[in-house]
């Protein structure tokens, strides 16, 4: 059931306008925000996460192997050492 009251259509109508300006503000500080954090964090080199768990794993691999070869020289100094 419609109102055949063109004041309350207008007054409708003006609320329905009213809440689509409010919703493109609202989009648009949005967008307008990320920008800013976009451009003050430019300046600033991050990683991606796969970036950095792949170094992650080479360190821990450099490390394993550095503790065998610690254990290699020491076994062969010690064999030279007993002579």
């Amino acid at each position: 059931m419609q109102s055949q009251n063109p004041l309350i259509a207008d007054l409708v109508k003006l609320a329905n306008s009213a809440a689509g300006t409010f919703a493109g503000m609202t989009r648009e500080a949005r967008e307008s925000a990320r920008e800013r954090v976009k451009e003050a964090m430019g300046g600033i080199d991050f990683v991606s996460r796969e970036e950095f768990d792949a170094v992650k794993d080479m360190a821990a691999k450099a490390r394993e192997e550095n503790e065998k070869l610690s254990q290699r020289l020491a076994a062969l100094e010690a064999k030279i050492g007993s002579r």
